[in-house]
């Protein structure tokens, strides 16, 4: 959780006692937006496709509540000053976005901010026909499997107290990491969508755990994922894990960092035994790497 910079205890110590005499629910706007550069922040921010932008939103005494179209969006931070941490879709477009913050009397206001261009690289993958040119079945299987996903993706639970505290994750399997994110993947010719997660190269069985407190919302066995874990971790942020080999855990089970889900497998549409995981921040797919300290 963001707080107060020590160099500055006089200023915001007065800025304290002024807040405080605010009516309940007041909300004090900052002239602009501005992102947050402290390095031992995470997720560290990263405004460009597939990044997070941390937006200032400025004090107030509650909450305030913030929006990217009509998606909510996850705030950090206090009442001296709140922030928005915003994960930018890799489909976004380089050049200025906004988001809405929702004030206490019903009104709302933009606060704008800028999305960086950047470049990710290309793969070339040859992988069995059948995952690339679907049956009729297999077309149909994804669909069924893509819908029900949608709706896991949609989650937005309350905030964790102990997650907001430190957005630090525990990398879910030791091993080296074999794919970047925002890789663009070209199967057997074809474009897809660029790569949305981080992948570990680890033998199968390698234990895979929790990268921080949360509680399962889905398992289940995809054409693309294979065997799957998803958690929500409060507010819009989900991660999952995929391709595993066998799975610990089941829907409504409450986990703390470091707790077993599984273990790594390759099961799906892979080329051998790895972990992919992926985190999602108001339902877009962003960097993992942003979330670690290494």
């Amino acid at each position: 959780m963001r707080s107060a910079h020590p160099s500055s205890n006089r200023r915001a110590l007065l800025g304290a006692i002024s807040l405080l005499a605010l009516p309940a629910g007041a909300f004090a706007a900052p002239a602009a937006a501005s992102l947050a550069v402290n390095a031992d922040l995470w997720p560290r921010a990263l405004p460009v496709p597939g990044g997070v932008a941390r937006l200032s939103l400025g004090p107030a005494a509650t909450r305030p509540e913030a929006f990217a179209g009509d998606v909510p969006l996850l705030v950090l931070g206090d009442a001296l000053e709140w922030t928005a941490v915003v994960g930018i879709a890799l489909a976004a477009a380089p050049g200025t976005a906004h988001i809405t913050v929702r004030l206490p009397d019903g009104s709302s206001r933009p606060v704008g901010y800028r999305i960086a261009p950047k470049r990710y690289s290309e793969q070339q993958l040859k992988v069995s026909p059948r995952t690339v040119d679907l049956s009729p079945e297999d077309q149909a299987r994804y669909e069924r499997e893509r819908a029900h996903q949608q709706k896991v993706m949609a989650t937005f639970s309350a905030p964790v107290p102990e997650v907001l505290a430190s957005l630090r994750m525990q990398v879910p399997t030791p091993g080296r990491r074999s794919s970047s994110f925002g890789l663009r993947r070209v199967f057997n010719g074809q474009a897809r969508n660029p790569h949305s997660g981080m992948d570990i190269a680890a033998p199968t069985g390698t234990p895979v755990v929790a990268p921080l407190p949360g509680r399962v919302i889905d398992v289940g066995d995809y054409f693309f994922n294979g065997q799957t874990v998803w958690l929500d971790h409060g507010a819009g942020l989900l991660t999952m894990v995929c391709h595993l080999s066998q799975i610990a855990v089941q829907p409504g089970d409450v986990l703390r960092t470091g707790a077993p889900l599984g273990a790594v497998g390759a099961t799906g549409r892979v080329t051998g035994p790895h972990l992919h995981w992926g985190v999602m921040l108001n339902r877009a797919m962003v960097d993992p790497a942003l979330f670690l300290a290494e």
